[in-house]
């Protein structure tokens, strides 16, 4: 195998040129090339032709990337001759499982930081599940909207109606959301800050008063979310349940984690976050049913988006 250290050029050519069957060169780092991300499709074009040229065929396995209108992604497939890998392949599947022929129950458990980044997922999946489990900092708009103080935990104020409507949506088509019973509460955002456990209604209700900041979820939450998982056929993970960087609230994000190690039927780790999250508190890939290689291709692929890096090669 042979490196070429930049991803076109005489050189690139010139090693390329030089293969004999069996043989692969690697290319630089298509990110080092402004024109890959440019949004001129005229730049990006010129880039992917220059990529066409090396080679006769192309096939597409960077799933974490096809929600992208990049030259390799998007412009590229169009000059030559193109397929989808199997890594795509592998994903796509396990994702037509999630929006298609989930088997039940079916939980979806979505943490993370916003629930703005979460809209389309919810608005997409709460129709097709049985069970929506809500924690991270999102919870805390979850919490706000039902009433309740949150201190200074993360809280995005125009979301609040909307989650409203999701609540009543839930309601209204039996979907069980369920929300945080009990949260951590820290007296700052730091490694080692006083915290103390308090029912999700009593945020300030501890020592820290309206500047305490909910960091995770209780562990009377994390039980329950437990429970509701392992007795699940399908479940789809994305977004910690806590700040789990910081060992004193990683709890929460380990015991879900733990928990769908134990799924009977298909347990899927949504990429990104959630992803280095379980590998961060020392789980192991293959004790999932599948870890996602693309948070963000995973999300929009289950907002119902279309995905240009697949519309291209005809997926």
């Amino acid at each position: 195998m042979g490196f070429a250290p930049e991803t076109t050029g005489e050189a690139t050519t010139a090693a390329v040129a030089a293969l004999t069957d069996g043989q692969i060169t690697v290319l630089e780092n298509l990110r080092f090339q402004a024109a890959e991300t440019s949004k001129d499709d005229g730049e990006r074009k010129a880039f992917a032709e220059q990529l066409a040229a090396l080679g006769e065929a192309f096939v597409s396995d960077g799933f974490g990337v096809v929600h992208r209108k990049q030259a390799s992604v998007y412009d590229l497939p169009q000059l030559l001759p193109s397929a989808a890998g199997s890594l795509i392949e592998t994903e796509l599947k396990v994702l037509d499982r999630l929006t298609e022929t989930p088997e039940r129950p079916y939980t979806v458990v979505l943490g993370g930081s916003k629930v703005s980044d979460k809209l389309g997922v919810i608005e997409h999946l709460l129709p097709r599940v049985d069970n929506l489990l809500i924690g991270g900092g999102m919870l805390f708009t979850f919490l706000a909207a039902q009433g309740h103080a949150v201190g200074k935990s993360l809280l995005e104020q125009d979301q609040l109606e909307r989650v409203r409507g999701y609540v009543t949506d839930a309601q209204e088509r039996g979907v069980k959301l369920i929300l945080p019973t009990d949260v951590v509460v820290a007296s700052s955002f730091s490694a080692d800050a006083d915290h103390e456990t308090v029912a999700a209604d009593a945020i300030e209700s501890t020592a820290f008063g309206p500047q305490g900041i909910g960091l995770d979820i209780g562990p009377d939450t994390a039980s329950a979310f437990a429970d509701i998982i392992t007795a699940s056929k399908t479940v789809f993970w994305n977004g910690p349940m806590g700040v789990f960087e910081f060992e004193a609230f990683a709890a929460g994000t380990r015991v879900v984690a733990d928990a769908l190690t134990k799924v009977d039927g298909l347990g899927v780790v949504g990429g990104g976050d959630s992803a280095s999250a379980v590998r961060a508190l020392g789980f192991r890939d293959d004790q999932f049913g599948h870890i996602s290689t693309g948070g963000g291709a995973s999300l929009e692929f289950l907002e119902g988006k279309k995905l240009p890096g697949l519309e291209v090669l005809g997926w």
